[in-house]
Formats: C-alpha cells, sequence, structure tokens
C-alpha cells in the first residue's frame, strides 16, 4: 500500500516534499522530475524556492504531466505557461530541460508516442508529483482511464471542465481535449507523490487509497506502485478508514526511511 503522510495544512505538506525533492538532486544533479500543474502542487513549488536557494539546478529535467489540446503555449493557462510561471522561472531550471506535451492540433495524432519517446531518452522520471481530482483523476486520466495508458489524448469530463472553469472567464473557454501522460506512463516513475488538500479531495483520496483498484477511480492505480507516498492535510484524510493507523507508522517511521 502507500505511504501516508497527515500533515496539518498545505504549507507543511509542501516543506515535507521540497525536502524530499531536494535531496533526490543532491544525489541526482539531473534528476527528472514530474511535474503536476493546478493548485495542488503551487504550496512544492513556493517551498522549493527557498529549499533550493544556491543550488546549483543546470542539470534538473522536467517532464509535465499534461496540457490542453488547441490551446495556444503563450496562453496565461497553458500549462507550459504554468509550469514556466510556476517552476522554471522561479527555480532558475534550463527551460530547454523542461519538457511539455504538445497540444498543437498539427501532429496531434503522434504526440503523445513522441512524449513517450522523450520521457524514455531521459532515462524516465525519478519523483512523479502528482494532484487528483475531485473525479479521481490524476494527469488527465479520467474515470475510465486503462492502468496501462500511455501518453494519449483524452476527452475531459464535464465534471474536470467546471473544476478548471475558476482558471479561465468562464467554463465555454476550457477546452474539451488534452493529451496527457497515461497511467501506465506515470507508474513508470521511480517515486510517486500524490498530494491533496481540503475536504473535496476527501472522498477521491479514499477511494484511490483504500478502495477497490478500480478503472473508475483512476487514483487508485497508485496501489500498484512500489514507492507512492500520498501527502494530504487533515481535511483530504478525513474519509480514511486507516488515518489513525496512518499517523502511528509515520510517527514511528524509522530514521533512515525519508519520504
Amino acid at each position: 500500500m502507500a505511504e501516508v503522510v497527515i500533515v496539518p495544512d498545505a504549507r507543511a505538506a509542501g516543506a515535507l516534499v521540497a525536502d524530499a525533492i531536494a535531496r533526490v538532486i543532491e544525489v541526482r544533479p539531473d534528476t527528472v522530475l514530474g511535474l503536476a500543474t493546478g493548485s495542488t502542487p503551487l504550496p512544492v513549488y513556493e517551498a522549493l524556492r527557498g529549499r533550493l536557494a544556491g543550488t546549483d539546478l543546470s542539470l534538473v529535467r522536467g517532464f509535465a504531466l499534461d496540457e490542453y489540446v488547441g490551446i495556444d503555449p503563450a496562453h496565461p493557462q497553458s500549462y507550459r505557461s504554468v509550469i514556466s510561471r510556476e517552476v522554471v522561472d522561479p527555480l532558475g531550471l534550463d527551460p530547454a530541460r523542461v519538457h511539455v506535451p504538445d497540444g498543437s492540433p498539427e501532429g496531434i495524432e503522434h504526440a503523445g508516442a513522441d512524449y513517450e519517446a522523450a520521457i524514455e531518452a531521459a532515462g524516465g522520471v525519478d519523483l512523479q508529483i502528482l494532484g487528483i481530482g475531485t473525479d479521481g483523476h490524476i494527469g488527465f486520466n479520467e474515470p475510465g482511464s486503462s492502468f496501462a495508458s500511455v501518453t494519449r489524448v483524452k476527452t475531459l469530463t464535464e465534471q474536470t471542465r467546471r473544476d478548471n472553469a475558476r482558471f479561465f472567464a468562464s467554463i465555454d473557454d476550457v477546452p474539451m481535449h488534452c493529451i496527457t501522460q497515461g497511467l501506465g506512463t506515470i507508474l513508470r516513475a521511480r517515486h510517486l507523490v500524490l498530494l491533496a488538500f481540503g475536504e473535496g479531495k476527501a472522498a477521491a483520496v479514499a477511494a484511490a487509497v483504500e478502495g477497490p483498484l478500480s478503472a473508475s477511480s483512476p487514483g487508485s492505480a497508485i496501489q500498484l506502485h512500489p514507492h507512492a507516498t500520498v501527502v494530504l492535510d487533515e481535511a483530504a484524510a478525513t474519509d480514511l478508514a486507516l488515518a489513525d493507523y496512518y499517523r502511528y507508522a509515520y510517527a514511528n517511521k524509522p530514521a533512515w526511511q525519508r519520504l
């Protein structure tokens, strides 16, 4: 099962995960990070700015989870813009080493295969940051996604479009399609770190961590991974049947077993 870490709030989660990422970079300066977008990973990116100050990050590489299809890369809500704004520029990463799926309509038929090849050429992802949607999606792998899926074009559900409408003028401006790493792609990363904050994510978290493996709950795919960590605030942990055990296990974790 995944390791579940329950912390007081999102800020504490960000600091904890930033420390884990920093340790990976210290061991491997050309670390490959899997980068999620949306509001959930922002505390991690904010904490990294202080944690990595003065660290040589010139060799660090990154792969974003997904991108909207047909959106102008210069649009402020394209994931290329978000990754640049929240990660690349603040941390001083080399933009040429941070990749985002190509959502251009031209060549979209082979964009997924191209992205898979790029991840493989980089040696795979060392640490993949994940959020989870209210319907249980990770990346843009909506309910019904195969656990063996690879990077491909998907149609977004109305629920996901409604959730993301807060970043746009209206839901009509939220693209209908995306290109996303598949669940199979995500599971190839060496360490998965899934974050969730707020009571609105509690049901999705419980289904992912304690529910049955099911394509109806894409987040449950993390149960198949040998090194998956779930970091939650108290509100997101409210539906977990084994929350007390997770707190006990983490409090008594051997010092050498870091996140």
